[in-house]
């Protein structure tokens, strides 16, 4: 009678964990070279993400190592292995937080900037040309800028400053940038 290839890989894997739980260390290293692919798959459909994936796989192999004492079944280590990942990277979903995007504002005063006599006289010329363009503004798109950039009202706080509309308010600040960049940008070439 012939035994198919699928009985024969199954009977290995039995024998592999007999092996490694009896502690025969090279059998572990067998079954960790046949699933880890496997682990890692599932780990990636549920991370997606490429590293927390790999550390996860390394994890799951790390408790299977620890718990592997505890199956009772041999012919059960794909389905045990299969249910350990799903469990740990459901619990490192749970509890990893989560991606929230970063305002560059943030990032910048997160970041230590070395301050040098150059970007210290950069800055400062930078002022000048800013404040210089803001003196060549019509008053009422100079008002509209400092109200929003240098005093920091919001908009609503602005609409009832200017006695105008929160959408008219929108528009004065994009068209009042808008001319101090023209302003300013033949000063920065």
């Amino acid at each position: 009678m012939a035994t198919s290839t699928n009985e024969f890989d199954q009977n290995q894997i039995v024998a592999l964990v007999v092996a490694a739980q009896g502690g025969d260390k090279e059998a572990f290293g067998q079954l960790f070279e046949r699933f880890e692919r496997t682990v890692f798959a599932i780990a990636m459909r549920r991370l997606g993400d490429f590293n927390e994936a790999q550390e996860l796989t390394q994890d799951v192999f790390i408790q299977v190592m620890q718990k592997l004492g505890q199956l009772r079944e041999p012919a059960c280590f794909g389905g045990w292995l299969r249910s350990i990942t799903n469990r740990m990277a459901i619990n490192r979903m749970v509890r990893r937080r989560p991606d929230r995007p970063t305002e560059p504002e943030s990032l910048e005063a997160a970041c230590v900037e070395s301050v040098t006599p150059l970007t210290v006289v950069l800055q400062s010329e930078r002022k000048s040309e800013v404040r210089e363009g803001l003196g060549r503004l019509r008053p009422l798109d100079r008002e509209t800028l400092e109200a929003f950039y240098v005093r920091g009202q919001s908009l609503l706080q602005m609409t009832d400053e200017f006695d105008a509309p929160l959408g008219t308010i929108k528009r004065r600040l994009h068209v009042a940038r808008r001319r101090l960049a023209k302003e300013v940008e033949p000063m920065a070439v």
